[in-house]
């Protein structure tokens, strides 16, 4: 036990110098090559910023895999984990789209292309074995039919990564959100004794920490201020859905029965995901493409009802853990469709009580 207490801490350090070492390397490459984000009408920045903060993430990533390869190959089952087919794919999947989203920041994609392969490196997971195959009791389901839990498994990949991907209009702010899963799916595996998890996890943690710093606290006048880009956002949230999906997929031989399952990762990662939700049935009821970017997100509207970014930020992060709070308490009390439903009232409250003070502030009637 001390030993993995140990290696992980290390993983952690040392993915927290890697990343203060690489970033400022990736600053001065961003202004040699003019790769900055540029501001228009939709962007809350008004001055050219460095976009490739995410660049730094995969060597975070594989810092972290190279130490718990040299634990696990000191176990007797160190090997079999280490080329299980799921981890080999895994890989590949982290690969692709961390190459998607490098390509993106720097040429540009559109974004079919991308959802193309963000399809195909969520497809990689049920062709490895690795599928959600139980709800434990949501809607009443539990066990589901392998074909179905593949389906649901690639569309709820392609969901989290495009959730990560557009809760990320503020400074710190899909970082933060990340942090706050990873750190929940590290407790989980950390009380399963699964120590090879709980490695990468603390890998990917740790570059958060000097991104954080330079994208919250970074001067732009200095050139120390950075955004991750599609290439951290979509890499964070690949590498958070397939940690779920893992979390979620019912396998005897690797964890007990978790009754609470489709809960916790609902509770992990609500904010994101409502917030999608949310912005998506909107634009249909107001007959406008889905796809189509706006300025509708939750930061968005604190923002338009006078919040600073910082303070925007706080309250998201803020309202992340009540509901992480609400779940916990509510979790040996209702069943799981019930607590969710809760949090569906409980958002969409949320949401009305902020439209009215936006409409109130800007002097206008509310309707609904």
């Amino acid at each position: 036990m001390l030993t993995y207490i140990l290696i992980t801490l290390s993983a952690f350090f040392m993915s927290v110098v890697s990343g203060f070492i690489m970033i400022p390397q990736i600053l001065r490459f961003c202004e040699k090559r003019k790769l900055y984000d540029t501001p228009n009408a939709r962007k809350l920045h008004k001055n050219n910023i460095p976009r490739l903060g995410g660049v730094s993430f995969m060597p975070s990533m594989f810092i972290a895999t190279i130490t718990a390869l040299l634990v696990w190959m000191n176990t007797s089952q160190g090997w079999k984990i280490c080329i299980s087919p799921w981890s080999i794919f895994f890989a590949v999947g982290v690969i692709v789209i961390y190459a998607t989203g490098v390509i993106d920041d720097v040429l540009g994609l559109c974004a079919r292309s991308k959802l193309f392969m963000q399809i195909i490196a969520a497809t990689l997971l049920p062709i490895s074995n690795l599928y959600i195959n139980n709800l434990y009791g949501f809607l009443g389901i539990y066990e589901i039919p392998p074909l179905v839990g593949a389906v649901l498994t690639i569309g709820v990949l392609v969901f989290i990564m495009n959730a990560i991907n557009l809760i990320d209009g503020i400074d710190g702010l899909s970082a933060s959100l990340t942090l706050i899963a990873l750190s929940g799916l590290f407790f989980i595996f950390q009380r399963k004794n699964i120590w090879v998890y709980c490695i990468l996890i603390a890998g990917l943690m740790g570059v958060l920490i000097p991104f954080l710093y330079h994208n919250i606290w970074g001067k732009q006048e200095k050139n120390h201020k950075i955004f991750m880009g599609d290439s951290g956002s979509l890499t964070l949230g690949y590498i958070l859905g397939v940690l779920l999906i893992k979390f979620c997929m019912y396998n005897p031989h690797v964890m007990p029965y978790q009754k609470g399952a489709t809960l916790l990762s609902v509770t992990l990662l609500l904010v994101p995901t409502f917030d999608v939700f949310r912005v998506i049935i909107v634009r249909i009821l107001h007959h406008k493409a889905i796809f189509r970017p706006d300025k509708n997100h939750i930061h968005h509207k604190l923002m338009r009802a006078g919040l600073t970014q910082h303070q925007a930020l706080i309250n998201i992060i803020a309202l992340s853990l009540i509901f992480i709070i609400i779940n916990l308490s509510l979790f040996n009390q209702l069943l799981v469709t019930w607590i969710i439903a809760i949090d569906i009232i409980i958002y969409i409250a949320f949401h009305y009580t902020l439209d009215i003070f936006i409409r109130r502030k800007c002097g206008l009637p509310f309707t609904e």
